[in-house]
């Protein structure tokens, strides 16, 4: 099976199902007779801009990208816990393992008041252009949670 293909079989099976890791797609498609690596897989996935979000009960779960504008839009808000700022910086945190994800989907909306983010494990720090633009998005931030 090509590439195209494999990726359109992964899309209908993140459509279709609750899906939470990756070991889960590997499942469905060998149910299809598609046998596909680890590695290979990582990469479909990174490709086809899949997310993680946490659904109504918590549970993670992957999601197509769905090019949202909004960079606080609930997706994003759903990782973090609380939020602080310094300045022209946002301290944001997450659960354990999960601030590289929220800085992929802050840096993925290449917002242009956004010059980067710095995560740890538990912890994004968001370099905003300035300390308004920090105050704002820190607002938008706790009005949201």
């Amino acid at each position: 099976m090509n590439k195209k293909d494999r990726q359109q079989q992964i899309k209908r099976i993140i459509q279709t199902n609750h899906i939470g890791t990756q070991e889960e797609i590997k499942a469905h498609l060998q149910k299809e007779g598609i046998s596909v690596t680890q590695a290979t897989l990582s990469r479909d996935l990174r490709e086809i801009g899949l997310l993680k979000f946490r659904d109504e009960s918590g549970r993670l779960r992957y999601s197509l990208s769905e090019g949202k504008s909004s960079y606080f839009d609930s997706l994003i808000l759903s990782y973090v816990l609380t939020a602080d700022r310094a300045g022209f910086m946002l301290v944001l945190h997450t659960n354990l393992g999960e601030a590289g994800v929220l800085a992929n989907l802050i840096d993925e909306g290449k917002n242009p008041e956004i010059l980067g983010t710095i995560a740890g494990a538990d912890t994004l720090l968001v370099i905003c252009k300035d300390e308004e633009t920090a105050s704002r998005l820190e607002n938008d931030i706790l009005s949201g949670l």
